[in-house]
């Protein structure tokens, strides 16, 4: 099974939550075939974005959305 994640980011009303100021102005990543290769793409959005405490970059597991019956391992 293709696991797909997203990578996605914006800006946050709290630094510790995850809702997002303005949905319009979420940055879309990417969508990427494996967590590893997801992980490498938010680990360069978010590092660029380090000196800001209200950007938060987050990665989605987009196939436990498209398949919530398939076991988590």
């Amino acid at each position: 099974m293709q696991k797909l994640h997203l990578v996605m980011g914006g800006r946050v009303k709290d630094p510790q939550g995850l809702e997002f100021v303005d949905l319009k102005a979420i940055d879309l990543v990417g969508v990427f075939p494996d967590y590893a290769t997801a992980e490498e793409a938010w680990r360069a959005a978010a590092q660029r974005t380090v000196d800001d405490a209200e950007m938060r970059y987050v990665i989605v597991h987009m196939h436990r959305l498209l398949e919530p019956d398939l076991p988590a391992a």
